[in-house]
């Protein structure tokens, strides 16, 4: 019989059927196998609606290519309205013939698998496995034809009388003509910045060219690949097997053997957009950044490099270490770390760290202070605190020490706690402190103790009257990777606080939330990666300046990631009170997670300790980072990096840094308990090269060590160097798990009259929160010895608290 016309088609279907269908339907010419079953394709569909057409019309010679099965198969199909089967074809030959992966199914359906590509606004739409959906706007990669419709055997979940496809075979549906894409290429044009195609390269010998790997199911683009590429510092990329996105730097390259391939050999189109080629199987699309370095790591060398130097052989391994207003310098410990017969508590004078008996000085705690918080409270003698512990009793525990004597005189003064009498309200493990601006202690967050439940509420010390703890989702939805959160006073008025990967400004009388930021950035391959413990990094409060008009800078570095724990390799930075805060990423040379830092008296920062690997805890890290990094705020962002000396010393979990009255940095302890590198007793220092230029000290003299917000302090100078004389105000600091607390930097103005000089004090304790801060003056680079200042007084009357008779009070 012969073939149908068009005409007598149109009169017995439907004429949006046959409107569509015509112009691929009906060729009176032999068919290609592809026409053949576009043909079939509307015959069934035709067929449905008129029985009796079916039962007279006989198809083109050219339906010969297709077999009897394939009517069976695609009877049992029931596309929507437009839709139609084009067969199965042959997926992953090249590369996938669909580039948009949809998430499996369980209940996968003809139907559903269609609606989820119209949804998204694509023409074809392609079942695999069963289970699988894929979509897309054309055939890529070489897609052929199966050799026959049966090879896509595997039943649809969802309806079991559907076939979706089989394993690399793709039961294929469309919405009008199916289109086949032409060759492409790699994308050369049009890319963002100032990157450059270099070719088609071989994958590593043994492992990845590079090891930051995004992988973009459906949105991977040469575009999107690179500029995630750029934001994180990276000057290398490839793109591979349509949808991975690879970061790195171009020196990897070489080092992992990867050689040139023909462009023939990245052949698979990007998942995120078809006309371009991402790569192929162990095959990149290789990018370089030719323009201005993202990043220029300065890398000193000699005297300029610092130094780290032996201090002292240690007593205790600790975990905190606080900087006394007597000049010496408090160490804490955990139960168990140390002699069986260790007191958990100990001073450092290191005047005398000639002579060891001398320089330590044996303490006593009450409770094991395991992951607790410090600080110095603003009253007239500096007293310190402790705040929580590690399980029990010492999770509520509330510790005191007036500190005493001078630097070669021994002090008598010791801990002093009764839990029975102080005590917080909540028991807390891995808590934050701070002082707020009405002299009163904040404490914020932690577990209930010894891995137990999250703790998410602040409460105030002295409690109160009739007063409760506050109650915070924050804490709750993100533990337990918001512990030792960092905490600052803002000038403007608020607190901010950041905690795994967010942050928040919080009223400071009723602390509920009142600006909440952008996430904070975590990994190139991994936003999700954490900044506090156990995925720790280390923050600053960036420098302060007269007249103090500025946004308060925040600077938070290094971390990890959850799962892998891939330790963070780059520092973000922000202005919380700024309108509509953003985060700034700068590249560090280095991964780093249980990273200390330590604001130094010129305004720059040293970076030191932990590992490239891991997470905090016992044995859960590795690769010590022996490197320093100086981090100075003053230079263009991406060149405020100088990589500084080694140490020869692994400081891992539960290691600390402290400024010292001399301008040094106290470097201590280390607690990994992972078979290979020991606790660590012994006590170092970095000496910034601020201090082996050669040029003699300045040095000062002071009477009124009691100011006022706003008033004006005399000073008697002495400049070496011929000045002009800088002042730095440094906050007295209580150092553990990256978290610095009481730490502050501010640079008041100051003028001088011959070797006379008048600073004038910070104006609020907004700008500079009440308490103790260490003074020292700048001629030049060189700092002097620091002297001890109080800055605006005890009005929450700490002096007088806490009223039991087993607890010395200085007074007003």
């Amino acid at each position: 019989m012969a073939c149908i016309t068009s005409y007598l088609a149109g009169f017995l279907c439907s004429q949006d059927v046959y409107k569509r269908m015509t112009p691929i339907l009906y060729v009176r010419e032999p068919a290609t196998a592809l026409q053949a079953r576009q043909k079939l394709a509307w015959y069934l569909t035709c067929s449905v609606k008129h029985k009796f057409f079916a039962r007279f019309f006989t198809p083109c010679h050219s339906f010969s290519l297709v077999s009897t099965d394939a009517l069976a198969l695609v009877a049992k199909r029931a596309p929507p309205e437009g839709w139609s089967y084009q067969g199965c074809y042959i997926d992953n030959l090249t590369g996938r013939v669909l580039a948009n992966r949809q998430p499996n199914s369980a209940t996968n359906t003809v139907e559903s698998c269609i609606a989820k590509c119209i949804q998204l606004g694509y023409k074809v739409a392609g079942m695999e496995f069963g289970s699988e959906c894929y979509c897309d706007n054309a055939i890529n990669n070489g897609g052929a034809l199966a050799s026959a419709d049966t090879e896509c055997s595997v039943a649809c979940p969802g309806n079991t009388a559907q076939k979706c496809g089989a394993a690399n075979r793709l039961s294929i549906y469309s919405n009008g003509p199916l289109v086949e894409q032409g060759p492409v290429a790699a994308q050369k044009t049009g890319l963002p910045g100032s990157w450059q195609y270099q070719g088609c390269i071989t994958e590593g010998v043994g492992r990845k060219v590079w090891k930051y790997q995004i992988i973009n199911q459906n949105t991977n683009t040469a575009t999107a690949c690179l500029s995630q590429c750029q934001r994180f510092g990276f000057q290398a990329a490839g793109l591979e097997y349509g949808a991975e996105c690879y970061c790195g730097d171009d020196v990897d390259r070489a080092a992992a053997g990867s050689t040139a391939a023909p462009e023939s050999d990245c052949g698979v189109r990007c998942s995120g957009d078809s006309q371009y080629l991402c790569g192929g199987g162990n095959r990149l699309s290789w990018y370089l950044w030719k323009g201005t370095p993202l990043y220029v790591w300065n890398y000193a060398s000699g005297t300029a490099a610092g130094r780290y130097e032996m201090l002292i052989g240690g007593v205790v391994v600790p975990l905190l270490t606080t900087s006394g207003v007597n000049g010496k310098y408090t160490f804490v410990e955990k139960y168990g770390t140390g002699p069986p017969n260790s007191t958990g508590a100990y001073e450092l004078d290191v005047s005398q760290t000639g002579n060891p008996a001398l320089a330590w000085r044996t303490m006593h705690v009450k409770t094991d202070v395991f992951c607790s918080a410090g600080l110095t409270l603003p009253d007239k003698v500096g007293r310190q605190i402790n705040i929580g512990g590690w399980s029990g009793t010492s999770t509520f525990g509330i510790r005191l020490y007036w500190p005493d004597g001078s630097p070669g005189v021994a002090g008598t003064n010791d801990w002093q706690e009764n839990v029975n009498e102080l005590s917080l309200q909540k028991g807390r493990w891995y808590p934050s402190a701070m002082i707020l601006t009405n002299g009163s202690i904040l404490v914020v967050g932690g577990e209930t103790g010894s891995n137990g439940p999250p703790q998410p509420s602040l409460e105030v010390l002295p409690r109160p009257p009739g007063a409760g703890v506050y109650t915070a989702e924050w804490l709750l939805r993100t533990d337990p990777n918001n512990l030792y959160p960092f905490l600052a006073i803002l000038p403007s008025g608020g607190i901010f606080v950041a905690y795994y990967n967010e942050a928040r400004i919080l009223d400071e009388r009723t602390f509920d939330t009142i600006k909440t930021l952008p996430n904070i950035p975590g990994s190139v391959n991994n936003p999700g990666a954490g900044r506090t413990y156990p995925l720790e990094g280390t923050a600053m409060i960036l420098p302060q300046y007269a007249p103090f008009g500025a946004p308060l800078g925040i600077l938070i570095c290094g971390g990890s990631t959850t799962g892998a724990a891939i330790a963070v390799d780059n520092c973000v930075s922000t202005t919380p009170e700024s309108g509509a805060p953003q985060w700034t990423l700068e590249r560090m040379p280095s991964q780093r997670v249980m990273t200390c830092m330590t604001a130094l008296p010129d305004g720059t920062y040293m970076i030191v300790n932990g590992a490239k690997q891991g997470v905090a805890g016992f044995g859960l890290a590795e690769d010590p980072n022996f490197n320093a990094v100086l981090y100075d705020p003053s230079k263009p962002v991406n060149q405020r990096m100088t990589v500084m000396a080694n140490t020869t010393i692994a400081r891992l979990y539960h290691s600390e840094a402290i400024l010292m009255q001399d301008g040094r940095v106290m470097i201590s302890g280390s607690d990994p308990q992972d078979g290979k590198n020991p606790e660590e007793y012994r006590v170092e220092v970095f000496v910034p090269p601020y201090l082996l230029s050669g040029r003699a000290r300045p040095s000062f003299t002071i009477a009124n060590r009691n100011w006022a917000y706003a008033a004006s302090i005399s000073i008697t100078v002495s400049l070496p160097g011929g000045g002009p004389a800088r002042v730095s105000l440094m906050g007295a600091e209580s150092s553990t798990h990256g978290n610095t607390m009481g730490q502050r930097t501010l640079f008041p103005a100051v003028s001088c009259a011959g070797n006379t000089c008048t600073i004038t004090a910070p104006p609020s304790p907004r700008v500079a929160p009440l308490g103790w801060y260490q003074l020292f003056l700048l001629d030049g680079p060189t700092p002097s010895v620091s002297t001890w200042i109080r800055l605006g007084g005890d009005p929450a009357e700490l002096g007088n608290w806490p009223n039991f008779p087993d607890f010395s009070k200085p007074g007003l």
